[in-house]
């Protein structure tokens, strides 16, 4: 009788286990049905209006009563007074303000990508665009479109600024040099203009085990260095001959828009922190974003733009997996801790 007991218990158990993870299935299906032909959003935030309330709040916060009343009674008088000299067709100059912290294969270029045209279906003459760039480089091609990206500004007549709080190195540097103006803090991670690519190779290790590996290829230098075949001195003079020719299309490009560098002197492949990397020529001015944007501000209307790409059916299914394990095994840290 126990025996049966237990049985239903555990059957009861693993019933509603395999019911809780289908009914969470279902749900993920169905949000994926809707979605469907949607890719993303576009976020606006008005980011003149959230810096003007942390005006507001501080002025309340540190100011007496009778203080903060005349400060209210002046804010109105001239936010009145700038509404009367703005004409009724005139629209207020506007700075949109993109982020890009990017990734190896730098695929962050396909929101940067809707970002850029969204901004050009609605410019006006004097609008701007500040890009924070984030990256340590990556894939060529992927960094040479995310390049081409913001070279749609420019060729639009947008100005476009680049802000650099942390790191634009190698790619990252290759979308940074397209600005009309660079800043970068201080510390910031600046250049490494150069080309690198590695890989292992397993030959000597395959011939050890006595494991035969063959790679057919039609073309002489249809593969060069491979990570399992016996390479040849050919194959690697092909490869940097490859190296070597894509550094001197990276120097090009650099030069097409900061004509006034040494290239020789900076194109080494090393990196600088913000303050050599001015007195090198490859930023104009060491600013933080945040300066930047709160300077700009004070006479435009600054809004952030993003684009927010929607997860997969299969992203949201790991991602809520990932937080039921690290759940699960929390829980179990915690009955396992010792008494204190």
């Amino acid at each position: 009788m126990e025996f049966l007991y237990e049985y239903g218990l555990f059957f009861a158990k693993a019933v509603t286990i395999v019911v809780a993870i289908l009914a969470v299935i279902i749900v993920a299906m169905a949000s994926a049905v809707k979605q469907k032909g949607d890719k993303g959003e576009l976020r606006l935030t008005n980011l003149s209006e959230e810096l003007d309330e942390l005006k507001l709040h501080m002025k309340e916060e540190l100011l007496s009563k009778k203080q903060f009343k005349a400060f209210e009674k002046q804010r109105k008088a001239e936010a009145k007074e700038k509404e009367k000299q703005q004409k009724e067709d005139e629209i207020e100059p506007r700075v949109f303000v993109v982020d890009f912290k990017g990734s190896i294969d730098a695929g962050e270029v396909a929101s940067l990508r809707e970002e850029i045209s969204a901004i050009l279906a609605i410019k006006e003459k004097d609008d701007e665009v500040v890009v924070k760039v984030e990256s340590g480089g990556g894939m060529v091609h992927g960094y040479g479109l995310a390049a081409s990206q913001l070279d749609r500004l420019r060729e639009a007549g947008v100005p476009l600024t680049i802000c650099v709080d942390k790191v634009a190195a190698s790619g990252g540097y290759m979308m940074a040099c397209v600005a009309n103006k660079v800043y970068a803090a201080p510390f910031a991670i600046v250049g490494s203009i150069g080309v690198v690519a590695q890989l292992p190779n397993f030959n000597r290790l395959l011939k050890k085990h006595e494991i035969d590996y063959e790679q057919h290829t039609a073309g002489d230098f249809k593969r060069t260095l491979t990570v399992f075949g016996e390479n040849t001195d050919e194959g690697r003079e092909k490869f940097q001959q490859e190296l070597e020719e894509t550094h001197v299309l990276f120097k090009d490009f650099i030069n097409k828009y900061r004509p006034e560098l040494d290239l020789e002197k900076v194109a080494t492949g090393e990196h600088w922190y913000g303050q050599q990397a001015l007195e090198l020529g490859l930023v104009d001015e060491l600013s933080t974003s945040d300066d930047v944007v709160m300077k700009l501000a004070a006479d435009k209307t600054v809004i952030k733009v993003k684009y927010q790409l929607k997860k997969k059916l299969a992203d949201k299914i790991a991602h809520g997996a990932s937080l039921s394990v690290n759940a699960l095994f929390n829980r179990l840290a915690e009955k396992n801790q010792p008494l204190k």
